[in-house]
């Protein structure tokens, strides 16, 4: 990957689904590939992913994540670079559990999870927690932006959770009003664009694979 210009737009792609996302099994840190549906997912989102000409190329270092930015990477020519800050959220002692086994021992804890950033799952990560140890990696990959700036295109492919908390962050929404973005499909990606003289969500859940 050759190293960027001025970045002023950022892809932030999901991943392609995994037999657990159909299954609705919790994964976090876990790392299930991505299933024979995800991997063309993947190959189907590369050609529009790659058609914003990305300059750089990131992702997540868990295999659903790679798997999916390879073939990102085929399709714009890029190689991908590992980011281990862009992991999914640690679901704790909820990893590998489905959704009504965690309701079952624990009630009330996926709406909370779902409805406060800043709650955790037990010996897991909030969403606040996620985004200060992946803001990090956006910020160093933009730098800083002047007024007008016009420049290159970067993509990074991560997990739902991530990319979440991620945008939030970057954009300086309260913490309370986290929960009001809706959740990321698999193969799906938002857009982030540097405009006159801040940064703006330009594109949300895009995609249709």
């Amino acid at each position: 990957m050759t190293d960027p210009g001025v970045i002023t737009r950022v892809v932030l792609l999901r991943h392609g689904r995994t037999s657990w996302n159909a299954e609705r099994r919790m994964q976090g840190r876990l790392d299930p590939p991505l299933d024979e549906t995800g991997q063309a997912q993947a190959v189907e989102a590369a050609p529009a992913v790659a058609g914003f000409r990305p300059v750089a190329l990131v992702c997540s270092d868990q295999a659903r994540a790679l798997q999916t930015a390879m073939a990102v990477g085929e399709a714009c020519g890029l190689e991908p670079r590992k980011e281990p800050r862009l992991r999914e959220t640690d679901v704790g002692q909820w990893q590998g559990l489905v959704d009504t086994e965690v309701e079952a021992g624990w009630p009330g804890g996926l709406d909370r999870w779902r409805s406060e950033p800043a709650f955790a799952p037990p010996d897991g990560e909030s969403r606040v927690d996620v985004a200060e140890r992946a803001l990090p990696v956006l910020r160093e990959l933009v730098g800083p932006s002047e007024p007008g700036a016009v420049g290159d295109t970067a993509v990074l492919v991560a997990h739902g959770g991530t990319i979440g908390a991620l945008t939030c962050s970057f954009l300086g929404w309260p913490v309370e009003h986290w929960s009001s973005v809706a959740p990321l499909g698999n193969c799906r990606w938002s857009v982030l664009e540097f405009r006159i003289d801040r940064w703006r969500l330009a594109q949300w859940g895009a995609g249709g694979v």
